[in-house]
């Protein structure tokens, strides 16, 4: 079977290896161009391209993946079938017929639920339970194509969302290889989607990662880790943008305890803490981190990013007098 790749990050590069070792003919790559990174902006190639550089293969870099001279380039290769994982940009059926299988894609969802650009964040953001990945039909309709494989995967307790990449990029990569078998075997059962079971994941940007502090401590801390590492969850403190990473959940009952057993706010004890204002610093000490009030319970945070600086252990924040209790993150 004569395979051609799209894929441009971190996460597209275990199906590429899968595919490589597992012996399929990829007959060229298609990735994002290079794009300026790091503080010299100097011209990077994405985690695919170099991958597929090492390998030899063929690789392609259009800015925008449609256009006579592009289809041309891709009939060119005579592929069989693309296999698309996390590309970055929508492909038109002109395109997506091209192979004379058609084009399947590899999706960080259990679909019809999550289907979009960011099904990670929101599986974490909105408290799922199970996730998993899903080898499916592309179709022009975003994600929303016949399934040929699913393999569920629980999400584990603490998870951020680049720890949950990591884990379903492989299961992926695998998942991939099973569907490209069945297909290749004539086992391979397509399965409509139910439509009216759709739920969606948009893409997520800085206006999403602002912490709403009137939420309960457990949607908070559920939000703060589907925003790390990227773009991460922000409040501002002292009208200065802070990222707040590695959350634990206090209850109204831990966070009253907690001030009765005499933890200091400026000095001294204070009763009833779990009616302190939404953002409110309630303790900041390197034990128990940064404790913030939230709409119920409250969230403590383990690191943090001060604005200018690096990710660094919220004990650290702390003893450099970064942050104090009675400060309220806006």
């Amino acid at each position: 079977m004569r395979i051609l790749f799209w894929g441009t990050p971190d996460f597209a590069v275990p199906s590429l290896r899968a595919l490589d070792e597992e012996g399929f003919e990829i007959v060229g790559v298609v990735t994002q161009p290079d794009r300026p990174a790091g503080r010299g902006r100097k011209l990077t190639p994405s985690k695919v391209k170099r991958v597929a550089v090492d390998a030899g293969l063929t690789v392609l870099t259009p800015d925008r993946p449609r256009g006579d001279e592009f289809a041309a380039a891709l009939r060119a290769l005579e592929p069989d079938i693309s296999v698309v994982v996390a590309y970055g940009h929508i492909l038109r059926p002109e395109i997506l017929e091209i192979p004379r299988l058609g084009s399947i894609n590899v999706h960080a969802s259990l679909l019809p639920e999550l289907r979009g650009a960011a099904p990670i964040n929101w599986a974490i953001a909105r408290g799922h339970e199970m996730t998993g990945v899903t080898i499916m039909r592309m179709v022009e309709a975003m994600d929303a194509g016949p399934i040929i494989h699913q393999v569920p995967e629980p999400i584990l307790e603490g998870e951020t969302a680049g720890e949950l990449t990591v884990r379903l990029s492989e299961i992926g990569a695998q998942a991939l290889v099973e569907a490209l078998a069945l297909m290749t075997g004539g086992a391979a059962e397509e399965v409509e989607q139910e439509d009216d079971r759709a739920t969606y994941a948009p893409k997520v940007d800085r206006e999403t990662a602002k912490v709403d502090w009137t939420l309960p401590a457990s949607d908070i801390a559920a939000r703060v880790r589907a925003m790390d590492p990227i773009p991460g969850a922000w409040s501002r403190l002292e009208d200065a943008p802070v990222k707040l990473y590695r959350p634990v959940v206090w209850s109204s009952d831990e966070l009253d305890a907690l001030m009765g057993d005499g933890a200091s706010t400026n000095g001294g004890p204070r009763a009833g803490a779990s009616h302190a204002r939404p953002g409110s610093v309630v303790v900041a000490t390197p034990e128990t981190g940064v404790l913030v009030a939230a709409g119920e319970g409250g969230v403590s945070f383990r690191e943090v990013q001060p604005p200018g600086g690096r990710r660094m252990d919220a004990a650290d924040w702390i003893n450099g007098r970064g942050v104090e209790a009675g400060q309220r993150f806006e």
